[in-house]
């Protein structure tokens, strides 16, 4: 048959006023997001008052603009529902009197407890909060965005448009009445695609005796309404009729509208044997029915099997880890915690090495989970046994149905530690080297993770990497057995590369003693020196050398040759030299600028002694056509890339001469003059 139910939606503070009228704080069944009421999308709800509460402050997007108290949880019930197909959600609600003003918002808890609606801005979905009056709620016509509470005389849109629910999740509409009256409201969803009714017939599960044969435990598979359950146990019969079920309880529905699990009372334990829990139509006038009024079909029924209670032994220990400090022992049934003796005198283990226990425990209770404890880890590989004994309390220990756990034993292995730790082997070579690493295998290793210089591979112990004769590398190995892990880390650097390299200058004047500084890189046992076939050194430190005054300027090769005896290795590295004929500063009375490679270029020649150096050369118009700041940069007769006209023009020279290229004991050139350009 079908029945009106009363369901509540979280109603938030409508206005942007802050609520001071003497409220209650929000406490009862549906005015808390913890306890909302559950609704189904195909009924009609009726909230036939409004009581007055108000508990916390609301965030409200776009209007609340962080001002505690602007919006509020008054006088609100709350909603709660999944949507079980991906829609548009549309509902209306309407009041009982069309003066008064309701507001709401819509919340996505997906992953979130109900109560962090108030602290978790981002939950909201949508919401109205216009102080017009007369139904509100959300449709294809809504508005985007929330209104902000206003004056009823504003008259604003009460209708938001209809947000999109997604499949999977789980949403709280919460429902504010503004006003201080009790007057009530009807809540109805239509129009939109979204599908938040759960077409899934409701039927029992599972049932389970208790150790006394009295109880049975039953387990539906989704929630039923509490108030379709008849508490004197008429919905339910046991079948053969060896007892009949005289009370029915779901102790959540204290505080909850809904469960799926119930526990039925029989006026007598049943014999041992097999029975079924078979559903009939209670006092009530119903069986169970889900959120929708779906009722469960008369005579479903589910098995279970009681037999009269006996001593049990474990079922099994769970693999241990790696260097374990305790064990856990599996059960059939709970353990009465209070009975394990915590120092964990009901155990004693034997094995390869001694473990000392130092306490068991239990979660009270009762659980079928027994942990053991000891003193310190096992390292060692190996069989291990762990005996029951009676205690210091006297008894080995009980399980829930009162029955003394018998004397027995288990047995449990365990891995080695494993260690990381690999071997490296080098070769050297003249410009490659070579790394060979290795890891032994030991205490059963079969898992080998290789990370050198961030390049991943698994699978092997041994690796080998080429890399430059002077290089920096990393490497990290991670290792298991597939219990224990390690890993090691370390640098292996390299730098015997022989690499000649020096530094001297390129062009100097013939006067100067040509000076050279190594730069050479790598083990080096031997170092050969080459002026240009003229003169040979031996060692690092090349001395000082005077190349031959001929009055022309030449170019002589160095070279610099290295050797390391140990590897057979050797470089040569070779630099030109250029001596000038003479350093004397002049620049030339005429050039000629057609690219046959004679005078093409105006410069200040020989400069290489003078110090900030300063060349310009004007045209007789009195225009800027060159500068620069280097001897070497010259000037080919261009103006912004355009052939100037032959003729004469003026040049200045300014700089600092020095003969040892530093500015101390130095002195200020300036020379001025006048070049011909010829084409």
């Amino acid at each position: 048959m079908q029945r009106l139910f009363l369901f509540f939606i979280l109603i938030l503070f409508v206005t942007g006023f802050s609520y001071t009228a003497d409220a209650q704080v929000c406490s009862n069944p549906g005015q808390t997001p913890g306890t909302a009421f559950p609704v189904c999308g195909t009924s009609e709800f009726h909230q036939t008052n409004v009581p007055y509460c108000s508990s916390h402050s609301i965030f409200v997007p776009g209007c609340s603009n962080g001002i505690a108290g602007s919006y509020e949880n008054k006088n609100p019930y709350f909603y709660k529902f999944t949507c079980f197909e991906t829609g548009t959600l549309a509902f209306t609600v309407t009041p009982d009197s069309l003066n008064e003003d309701y507001d709401w918002q819509l919340y996505d808890i997906t992953g979130y407890k109900p109560e962090d609606i108030f602290t978790v801005n981002s939950l909201v979905v949508t919401g109205n909060w216009a102080g017009s009056y007369g139904p509100t709620g959300a449709s294809a016509s809504g508005i985007d965005g929330i209104q902000c509470g206003s004056d009823p005389s504003q008259n604003r849109p009460t209708f938001a448009k209809s947000p999109t629910l997604i499949a999977g999740h789980e949403y709280i509409l919460m429902i504010s009445h503004f006003s201080n009256t009790p007057s009530g409201y009807k809540l109805s969803f239509r129009g939109g695609t979204a599908v938040i009714t759960d077409t899934k017939l409701p039927e029992l599960k599972t049932a389970l005796s208790s150790c006394s044969g009295k109880n049975i435990t039953i387990k539906l598979n989704k929630k039923i309404r509490c108030q379709s359950l008849a508490l004197n146990g008429s919905d339910f019969s046991i079948q053969p009729a060896v007892a009949n079920v005289i009370a029915a309880i779901a102790p959540v529905c204290d505080s909850l509208f809904e469960t799926d699990s119930i526990i039925l009372t029989l006026n007598q334990p049943v014999p041992n044997g097999n029975y079924d829990v078979v559903l009939k139509i209670g006092t009530d006038g119903n069986t169970l029915y889900d959120i929708c009024e779906t009722q469960i079909p008369v005579n479903n029924k589910i098995g279970f099997t009681y037999f009269i209670p006996s001593p049990i032994n474990a079922d099994s220990i769970a693999t241990p880890g790696c260097s374990p400090v305790a064990i856990n022992i599996h059960f059939p049934k709970g353990i009465d915690c209070t009975t394990i003796s915590p120092d964990g005198s009901d155990f004693n283990i034997t094995g390869p090495t001694p473990v000392n226990i130092t306490g068991a425990r239990a979660a009270c209770p009762s659980n079928s989970i027994v942990t053991v404890s000891f003193a310190s880890p096992i390292y060692t590989k190996g069989s291990y046994t762990i005996s029951f004994v009676p205690g210091t309390d006297g008894n080995v220990f009980i399980d829930e149905c009162g029955q003394p756990v018998p004397p027995q034993q288990l047995s449990f292995t365990t891995a080695d530690t494993v260690s990381a730790a690999f071997n490296a082997t080098e070769k050297l070579g003249c410009t490659k080297d070579t790394i060979i690493l290795l890891h032994n295998r030991a205490d059963d290793v079969n898992y080998w993770k290789w990370n050198f210089n961030n390049t991943i591979s698994r699978g092997s112990p041994t690796i080998t990497k080429i890399v430059n004769a002077i290089s920096q590398n990393t490497i990290q190995l991670v290792v298991s057995n597939g219990i224990c892990i390690d890993s090691f880390s370390t640098a292996i650097n390299f730098n015997n590369e022989v690499s000649a390299l020096f530094y001297s200058p390129d062009i100097i004047c013939p006067e100067d003693q040509f000076i050279v500084a190594d730069s050479s890189k790598g083990s080096i046992d031997t170092y050969t020196w080459n002026f240009g076939n003229l003169a040979a050194f031996s060692g690092r430190h090349a001395p000082g050398y005077n190349f031959p005054q001929n009055n022309i300027e030449s170019v002589y090769p160095v070279t610099l040759t290295v050797y390391n005896s140990l590897l057979n290795c050797s470089d040569t590295y070779t630099k030109k030299v250029t001596v000038l004929n003479n350093c004397y500063i002049a620049v030339p009375s005429a050039f000629t600028p057609n690219g046959d490679g004679l005078n093409d270029f105006l410069y200040p020649n020989n400069a290489i002694k003078a110090l900030q150096l300063q060349f310009r050369v004007y045209s007789r118009s009195g225009q800027l056509v060159f500068s620069s700041s280097n001897w070497q940069q010259k000037w080919n007769g261009t103006l912004n890339g355009r052939p100037q006209p032959a003729g004469v023009y003026v040049w200045f020279l300014r700089y600092l001469l020095s003969d040892n290229n530093n500015t101390a004991g130095s002195r200020w050139v300036e020379q001025k003059g006048t070049t011909t350009l010829i084409r």
